[in-house]
């Protein structure tokens, strides 16, 4: 039997409670943007029910062309507005150097990729990247509500990555680890206190 055979088969077990009546609108209007890690379960990480969320996976959960339409239909068709992005400790996208995989692409297929592999070896710095990527789309509805992570597979825990600082957070509250001055989250904040006349909870 292969293992779309046992698929196959598990399918029609599962088929049997298979929901019906459920809309297409994510009901938490959020998109997870997640690695294809095979040890990591989206679903079970967050406590997820099914029909609440968007969940897009490719190869290290970096923000490619292809994401960047899917969350724009995901915002302008589907209601979602806002966006994690969620890379892991770990992940085998580190282990990979581009050139030398794209070489191997080329021999194996005879000419290059037109796409990057977009290898890194730092994921706090592919997280970077990926909300750099996101916040300058033209094509997304919202960019106010974007915040990347990094999940360890050893824990299951979340460490939340800041575009503009290196310092780590965790699972604390976010008034105790505030983001770093000037980023992202510290300006919306202070422009939102100057136009109330008072100041944000927390900042």
């Amino acid at each position: 039997m292969t293992a779309i055979d046992d698929l196959l088969a598990r399918n029609l077990a599962a088929a049997e409670y298979h929901p019906v009546g459920m809309g297409p609108v994510p009901t938490l209007e959020i998109a997870l943007v997640m690695c294809m890690d095979a040890r990591i379960d989206g679903h079970a990480a967050f406590r997820l029910n099914l029909g609440e969320v968007h969940l897009l996976r490719n190869a290290g959960g970096v923000v490619t062309d292809d994401v960047i339409r899917s969350l724009s239909i995901s915002q302008h068709a589907l209601g979602t507005r806002e966006i994690m992005i969620i890379h892991h400790t770990d992940c085998g996208l580190a282990r990979l150097e581009e050139d030398v995989f794209r070489a191997h692409l080329a021999t194996f297929a005879g000419y290059r990729p037109t796409w990057s592999v977009q290898a890194f070896k730092d994921p706090h710095d592919s997280v970077r990247e990926s909300l750099r990527r996101i916040r300058d789309s033209p094509f997304l509805l919202h960019h106010d509500a974007v915040r990347g992570f990094i999940f360890d597979v050893n824990t299951g825990l979340l460490e939340e990555v800041f575009v503009d600082g290196d310092t780590p957070t965790g699972q604390l509250d976010p008034a105790a680890t505030p983001p770093p001055p000037g980023s992202a989250r510290t300006v919306v904040a202070a422009a939102i206190a100057a136009d109330s006349g008072g100041e944000v909870a927390g900042h």
